[in-house]
Order: structure tokens, then sequence, then C-alpha cells
């Protein structure tokens, strides 16, 4: 699939990491290092642009690494790039870590997946058919 992007930013496109991986890392596009404290979160830029089409959208995910390793994720994960949008992809990162985390120019930040999606349209009805799980809701089906 072919998908118009804008790079503004000094780094590459958006790029797999591995054959088979499902997203592309998004790298940090500031001037200077932003600081994170603890508990403490900043919108990063990444200089990308994008025209998806119509019933796609782009999912920005944390990375696994910077999680792991620093505490740091995404706030709003996974956030949600509309095929109508137009604006600069830019990240909330988190650090959820008790140490300050210093994010750099091209740092590569989060990942995004390009995904296929529904439309649905809505019939009110008065019930749904039964299933074996029912109303049942979190942690229903307990430790096996």
């Amino acid at each position: 699939m072919k998908i118009k992007i804008v790079n503004l930013s000094r780094h590459p496109l958006p790029e797999y990491a591995t054959a088979f991986a499902a997203g592309m890392d998004l790298r940090a596009h500031i001037a200077e290092p932003i600081m994170l404290k603890p508990l403490e979160r900043a919108l990063i830029s990444t200089g990308i642009y994008l025209e998806l089409p119509i019933g796609y959208e782009a999912q920005i995910r944390p990375r696994s690494g910077l999680a792991i390793k620093h505490g740091i994720g995404i706030v709003n994960a996974p956030g949600t790039i509309d095929a109508d949008y137009r604006g600069e992809i830019r990240v909330i990162l988190v650090n959820l870590s008790n140490e300050e985390f210093v994010v750099n120019d091209g740092e590569r930040i989060c990942q995004m997946v390009v995904a296929q999606h529904a439309k649905v349209e809505w019939e009110e009805v008065d019930s749904l058919a039964e299933t074996a799980r029912g109303a049942g809701g979190f942690g229903h089906t307990g430790k096996k």
C-alpha cells in the first residue's frame, strides 16, 4: 500500500525494523532535548504528516524497549490518526518511572501501525443473542 507522507524532520521516513514487523518507528523531531521528570508528560513532535486512505487509521503505540528500560509510555495509547487528519503527528509521552528521562532529537519514541477499520451502522434491537460468557465482566473466566 502506498501512503502519501510529508517529512519535515531531519530524520529518515518511518520504517519497519524487521521483515515481519507490524509497526514502524517514529522519531522525535525537537530543537533541543526534553527532560521528562517522573510522572511528567510532554507532547513530542515528529515532523511527519500523512494522507491515509479512507477506511484506514494509523495507531500510535509505545515502544516496548522504552517501556521496560525507562518506564516511558504513551498517555492515550494507542493513539489514533484518522484518515481526514492532515496535521503533524505528535506523541504524548509520559514518564512512569522514578527517574528523569531525556528525549533527544532523532530518538525512536513510538511505533505506528497502519490498520484497516470497519465503519459500523447501528441496528437497534430489544435483545442480544446469548453466549456462554453472557454479561461476565473483568476476571469473569478466572485463573486456569
